[in-house]
């Protein structure tokens, strides 16, 4: 009877569902039919030319389940080592040396009732949430059945993946040091006299003065206060696996991190409809930390791109609206210094009494050692990262990730289920991370709002660690409703590109958001070209992704000096008959970053005092073409001169570097030929049976560099290969969806053994967009393969 009436409710929804599966699309690679435990009903997967999975089901809680499956399928060992980590379960796959970053990670485990974290939620996102979850476990299973499927890592390195659970979707918080070093930096220059060299590596956006909080002995600060959330302090054997995002050098291309996007409203488009464009700018070089998918059931029709692990879509359209996202800078972290009690290390000084520090024993499973029992410290909440009882300190980390409520695990989900800019808006309550969204719907409107969790500071402004007394203790956190926001805007377009863009009349003093931002060389070139557009196409969208124009290279050009050194001259006539583009094939885009390499590095030794030069290891470029644009003492008693010879040095340790990487002949030098795109597995460099299997994939050359539209960032430190950009483009034509236009770097798979491994890599290095098909009729046009994912009765 349970079975017959399961019978019956799988058949109903297939002839209920979008789609249904009883008006089969013809497919090239034909039906494949797989029976998974946690789907409710059948679920229908087309699988379109280009590799983009399509969910059809019955039920949201299905098209989540096939997302969750469906990643896991193409990235399971991606997701699961981030997993992994974030539960401190390192140690149980890989030995002893990761048992620090173990304990690391789960002191940035919420400690407070989940179960009431997960009531809290809206329950059609928590249903979707439950879905996903179990598509990834089915997957797990499916593996488990069937090892031979498993990706080629597990057999490497001898482990297996871990089961999925949705309590940990809340649980794991991850760590993140957000700008607690450079709250540790201030306070060492100011301890030495020195506050004023900050501006050099990290200028103040908006103008703003320093003031230290009373009661903090800068003096007593020093990097130890930093205790876990340095790196170096949780050391493991492979660092890749770390997960430390991006570049975590300061000496590397610090300033150009970040990402691109723009909205075009229908009186500036050509097409008469909005167009929005974003390329997020992540790390290059691994996996994409993007995966393509599109997913439908009754009330949710969305496509786009997805982080691995994080169930939804983050950058794409649905049905009604197309949105994309760069990051907002918002101060969410702060370091406070506690005083603990002399002769019982367990209790701290907060709000005129000594308080016992919360306490939670855990314990470490490691491979081939014994386990090993941890005791992690909290006060009110606040992880506490080093503790000195001799000195009666301690530091405890704020961080807003750790509050209640801060579940961005299932703010995608929110913002996927939404209908329009009234609903997203009440979506973005859940979302914590910085972000600028962008929106654009098919009546016409578009919208630019921030978000994120933005704390309260009514005594100081975050730039410092303060006294842990509690008197500096936050206070809340800003509403949506008073972070910058703009709909229809009258110039009819808006862009973001991590710069600093509060709005001249934002109350800022009252509503402290950051005083960190990128440098706004990418924003404003992106600006110089929407501004000269009165009517944007989609083409236009697609070239200004790809655009590769200088603006830092315009400002060196002028200030070349009209008399120089014989050594110099060639270098600047090379520069003077360039048209500043950072393109592939050019020789003055080498010399130029060769040029620039050397005049940072000279202009730091210059300016940087002696005493400030260990904590300040590179300059800010904006603010380097700005001093030198406006010679000041700090460059000696004749600064023009100075500025004059600096530039002069550059242009002849540009040439001889440009000279001993490409070549004796300059006709024959090309940027591209040192910008190279190499796409390696993150172990290959520590596991040579996984360089093996997984060969590098590699050639490809590239224009650009991190401070251009098409971002294509590199650490001079290490070479001058990509290291960051855009893995993933996309441009929307709203409303008109089967226009809109994607690439994704190097393709669907992380395993080497599927056709969709690298297909996109020579399409990524061309500019190549491809069409992101949406409506039924194209998706079944165009489609490849027919997978149902059928539930087990």
């Amino acid at each position: 009877m349970i079975q017959r009436r399961a019978f019956l409710l799988a058949s109903a929804a297939l002839v209920a569902m979008p789609g249904s599966l009883l008006a089969k699309p013809r497919v090239k690679g034909g039906t494949r039919t797989t029976k998974l435990s946690g789907a409710r009903a059948p679920i229908e997967v087309i699988e379109d030319a280009l590799g983009v999975p399509h969910v059809r089901a019955a039920s949201r809680h299905d098209a989540f389940f096939g997302q969750g499956y469906l990643v896991a399928r193409d990235r399971l060992f991606q997701m699961d080592i981030d997993y992994r980590r974030d539960m401190g379960r390192m140690a149980e796959a890989f030995g002893p040396r990761f048992v620090a970053a173990d304990k690391a990670a789960r002191l940035f485990h919420y400690r407070g009732d989940i179960d009431a974290e997960l009531a809290a939620l809206p329950p059609d996102v928590l249903e979707c949430a439950r879905g996903y979850v179990a598509g990834v476990n089915a997957r797990i299973d499916e593996l488990a059945a069937d090892p031979a499927q498993l990706p080629l890592e597990y057999g490497i390195l001898g482990i297996t993946p871990l089961r999925w659970d949705i309590l940990d979707l809340v649980r794991r918080r991850g760590i993140g040091m957000g700008d607690a070093d450079d709250e540790v930096r201030r306070a060492q220059l100011q301890s030495r006299g020195l506050l004023d060299a900050e501006q050099l590596l990290a200028p103040l956006r908006p103008a703003w003065s320093f003031t230290i909080p009373e009661g903090l002995d800068v003096a007593a600060v020093s990097g130890a206060d930093l205790g876990v959330l340095d790196p170096a302090n949780r050391p493991v054997p492979f660092d890749a696996i770390q997960g430390v995002p991006l570049d975590p050098e300061p000496e590397g291309d610090r300033f150009a991190l970040g990402s691109n996007a723009w909205t075009i409203s229908p009186s500036r488009s050509a097409t008469g409809r909005p167009i929005l464009a974003n390329d997020p700018h992540l790390g290059i070089g691994g996996a994409n930390p993007r995966h393509m998918i599109h997913l439908t059931a009754p009330g949710l029709d969305v496509i786009g791109a997805g982080a691995p692990g994080l169930p939804g879509i983050m950058q794409g359209h649905t049905d009604r609206f197309a949105f994309g996202r760069t990051n907002f800078h918002i101060d969410q972290t702060d370091l406070f210094i506690l005083r603990t009690k002399d002769g019982d290390p367990s209790r701290y000084w907060h709000k005129g009494e000594w308080k016992a520090f919360e306490t939670f024993e855990d314990e470490i499973a490691v491979k081939g050692a014994p386990p090993e029992r941890v005791t992690l410290r909290y006060a009110g909440g606040r992880p506490i990262v080093s503790q000195d009882a001799a000195r009666h300190r301690a530091v405890a980390f704020a961080t807003v990730s750790m509050l209640p409520g801060a579940n961005s695990r299932f703010a995608m989900i929110a913002i996927n289920l939404s209908k329009d800019w009234a609903s997203l808006r009440q979506a973005f309550k859940l979302h914590v991370s910085p972000t600028n969204f962008h929106y654009a719907d098919i009546d016409g409107n578009t919208g630019w709002q921030t978000i994120g969790f933005t704390p309260r500071r009514p005594k100081h402004d975050g730039l410092f660690p303060a006294p842990g007394d509690g008197d500096y203790d936050w206070t809340g956190l800003l509403p949506v409703e008073d972070m910058p926001h703009v709909y229809n805007p009258p110039e009819g377009w808006f862009a973001s590109a991590n710069q600093m863009n509060l709005p001249a009349d934002y109350p800022y003093r009252e509503r402290i958001i950051s005083f960190n931002w990128s440098d706004p060389y990418r924003y404003d070139r992106c600006a110089e070209v929407l501004r000269s557009q009165p009517k944007h196409r989609i083409a236009d969208s697609i070239a200004l992704q790809h655009d590769v124009q200088s603006l830092p290279a315009r400002a060196l050009l002028k200030l070349l000096p009209s008399t120089l050194s014989v050594e110099a001259a060639p270098a600047a006539a090379m520069l003077r008959r360039w048209d500043c583009g950072i393109d592939a094939d050019s020789a003055a885009a080498l010399l130029f970053e060769m040029v620039m390499v050397a005049l940072s590095a000279s202009f730091r030794d210059r300016v940087v005092p002696e005493a400030a030069k260990d904590l300040i290891p590179t300059v800010n470029l904006s603010e380097m073409l700005r001093i030198l644009g406006a010679p000041d003492k700090r460059l000696g008693d004749d600064p023009a001169a100075a500025r004059d010879a600096l530039i002069d040095g550059a242009l002849m340790t540009g040439w001889k570097k440009a000279t001993e990487l490409g070549g004796a002949d300059p006709a024959k030098w090309q940027w591209g030929d040192l910008h190279r795109v190499t796409i390696a597995h993150p172990l290959a460099s520590s596991n040579a049976a996984i360089a093996a299997a997984f060969p590098k994939i590699e050639g490809g050359r590239s224009g650009g560099d991190g401070t251009t539209p098409m971002a294509r960032g590199f650490n001079s430190r290490r070479g001058f290969n990509v290291s960051h950009g855009a893995s993933y483009l996309f441009v929307a034509d709203v409303g008109a969806w089967d226009n809109s236009r994607f690439l994704l770097l190097p393709g669907q798979s992380a395993d080497p053994r599927s056709p969709r491994y690298r297909d996109f890599y020579p399409k990524w290095l061309a500019g190549d967009m491809q069409p992101l098909w949406f409506s039924k009729a194209a998706v079944d046009r165009h489609a490849l393969e027919r997978l149902v994912l059928a539930p087990t009765l």
